[in-house]
């Protein structure tokens, strides 16, 4: 099978990528600036996301069976900088490569988020419910969820997922290389005990994504997550201790004490029905995400 995968040097770009070419599938990673240094890939394209008449005429060159899309600026941070960038990149590509796939009769997969919701409900969140995002990032994420289901109604995947533990290409994209940079950096982060997350590793992801590549009898909206839902500061003490640092290094806080935060999702737990009873791909557990990370930085004394 031949797969178009964008974002390809990206923290889920690239564990889609090895897992489909242990997979034996013939991959081109599309990136906008770094290579894809994995052996084995059939093409490393670096084309610009602002320009669709060169994407399309490359897509149409390549005629992929799949399409795959991990691109996306999901920093909200940078989003709210760089809020025309962010459109193109987060609401106009995946709007054009539906379009593309559905002339190609290829299957499209692309990754949106949890941050579509506000946090405010108790139970975890069906696909089925109505998205409300507090910040600009989710609102961006929400729209392009719209196009993709508009210009594909043939065989288009949509797949929330949440934060993401696991290694990146960077060492600067994942949950604890974050952390860890922070740290390294002289800074105490403040991780607040009232957020709660349900945390799932690129890797895992990636494989559900694989396994969506290959069937074609699902499609539509899906969530998938991990099995535990905890606060961000008990991710954060999570992984220090798992990584023998000192937990002391972080501080609890709750977002009341913070109004810059003050319309941050405090809840973003998800229910995996009805995906997870139709694949064979499992969620894991914190400890087993935990036990994949390999890209560590070493603290400085």
């Amino acid at each position: 099978m031949k797969i178009l995968l964008t974002g390809a040097t990206g923290l889920l770009g690239n564990a889609y990528a090895q897992a489909a070419l242990r997979r034996g599938h013939t991959l081109i990673a599309l990136s906008h600036s770094q290579p894809c240094s994995l052996p084995g890939i059939a093409e490393d394209l670096r084309l610009d996301a602002a320009q669709p008449e060169i994407l399309t005429d490359r897509i149409l060159q390549l005629w992929p069976d799949v399409i795959v899309n991990c691109a996306a600026l999901s920093n909200p941070e940078t989003v709210d900088a760089q809020p025309e960038l962010a459109r193109k990149i987060n609401i106009d590509l995946p709007r054009h490569l539906a379009q593309v796939s559905t002339h190609l009769g290829a299957r499209f997969i692309h990754i949106s988020t949890d941050m579509v919701f506000d946090g405010q409900s108790d139970n975890p969140y069906r696909s089925t419910d109505m998205p409300a995002p507090t910040n600009l990032y989710g609102q961006t994420k929400f729209m392009a969820e719209r196009e993709v289901l508009e210009h594909n109604k043939e065989d288009p995947v949509v797949l929330r997922i949440p934060i993401l533990m696991g290694n990146s290409p960077s060492r600067s994209r994942s949950v604890h290389e974050k952390l860890l940079t922070a740290i390294n950096n002289g800074q105490h982060p403040k991780l607040f005990t009232d957020e709660m997350r349900q945390p799932c590793s690129a890797g895992n992801v990636a494989e559900v994504m694989l396994e969506l590549s290959e069937r074609r009898d699902l499609l539509g909206l899906f969530h998938w997550a991990g099995t535990e839902v905890i606060s961000r500061f008990e991710m954060g003490q999570r992984i220090l201790n798992h990584l023998g640092l000192p937990t002391d290094t972080i501080t609890a806080t709750r977002i009341a004490n913070e109004p810059k935060h003050q319309n941050r999702p405090r809840n973003l737990a998800f229910n995996l029905n009805p995906i997870v009873s139709k694949l064979k791909t499992q969620p894991i557990d914190f400890q087993a995400q935990l036990e994949e990370l390999t890209f560590i930085e070493p603290l400085r004394a």
